[in-house]
């Protein structure tokens, strides 16, 4: 007898509607501007603003709203409790109170290609790609910047 082939199941990455109300607080545990972005109920972004190094935000959400962090300056992928994409939990109950979630952002380990890629981006600008002596596909990647559009698509394919 032939074994089943189970088909994939496509998720698409956007909020669905949801009672359950969640509070947490994001923390920025980087050294960067991280950027909070909430994807809508199409899986569009929609910014709620820029976490400064060690500094917070709190937010009430719900459970099944993603959020993702970028770099603000460089759109580079923030991680959120050590995943790329945060789906907020339960609320713990203590003696009748609901207690906030701490939410830590921090960096992921880059490979030394995109360190590099991030730090050129940073100190030379686009038009001066050209006179760099540097292979021609380091050139192409250097012309790809981040972008969240672009990942989402990706998540969503």
């Amino acid at each position: 007898m032939a074994a089943e082939r189970e088909e994939p199941v496509i998720v698409s990455l956007k909020s669905l509607n949801s009672d359950v109300v969640t509070h947490v607080t994001f923390v920025n545990k980087t050294r960067r501007q991280a950027r909070a972005w909430w994807l809508d109920f199409r899986g569009d972004p929609v910014s709620y603003g820029d976490i400064g190094p060690d500094e917070r935000l709190r937010m009430t959400t719900y459970l099944t709203h993603p959020w993702i962090f970028r770099d603000t300056d460089t759109g580079a992928k923030l991680l959120v409790n050590m995943k790329e994409i945060y789906f907020p939990e339960p609320n713990n109950d203590e003696d009748g109170c609901l207690v906030s979630h701490d939410v830590i952002i921090t960096t992921p380990v880059y490979q030394l290609q995109d360190c590099c890629l991030m730090l050129i981006r940073k100190l030379v600008k686009q038009k001066d790609y050209r006179k760099l002596e540097i292979p021609e596909s380091l050139r192409k990647d250097l012309s790809i910047a981040p972008s969240l559009e672009k990942e989402l698509r990706q998540y969503n394919k």
